[in-house]
């Protein structure tokens, strides 16, 4: 089975060649959308360059910023990093705005439970019971 590197280059697929652990056949989107940004021979240097237990995750990324590319031309992944980024900051603000109301809410409830339990607050009412009617 030919990598489709070499099934796009119209290329006779070596045992030994680069593409094919990472671009195989049954994916054909992978490697074109790869091949549109960076091109053959960019990928080609880039997996080469680097050790063997880092090409996988090396032509993951690639993938990924390509297809981020295309969608967005622009911004690429840096509009997503940017999106997320806004998204982490809108989540943070929320929380601090949760643990303020928390607060107060707890401190007014602390401050229920200590008139409750004051002394004078607890014998003032016990003489305006007495004079009610039964």
């Amino acid at each position: 089975m030919a990598a489709n590197a070499c099934k796009y280059s119209r290329r006779r697929c070596r045992s030994d060649c680069i593409f094919y652990p990472y671009f195989p056949s049954n994916n054909p989107e992978r490697y074109a959308c790869v091949h549109q940004i960076y091109g053959a021979n960019n990928i080609r240097n880039i997996l080469q360059q680097l050790p063997i237990h880092l090409r996988v995750e090396a032509a993951e990324s690639l993938y990924y910023k390509a297809k981020c590319r295309i969608e967005d031309p622009v911004y690429g992944c840096a509009g997503i990093i940017s999106q997320l980024h806004q998204q982490i900051h809108n989540v943070e603000s929320q929380l601090a705005k949760i643990r303020a109301q928390t607060a107060f809410l707890n401190s007014n409830a602390h401050e229920m439970d200590s008139n409750t339990n004051n002394p004078i607050q607890r014998y003032s009412n016990i003489g305006q019971s007495q004079f009610q009617a039964p």
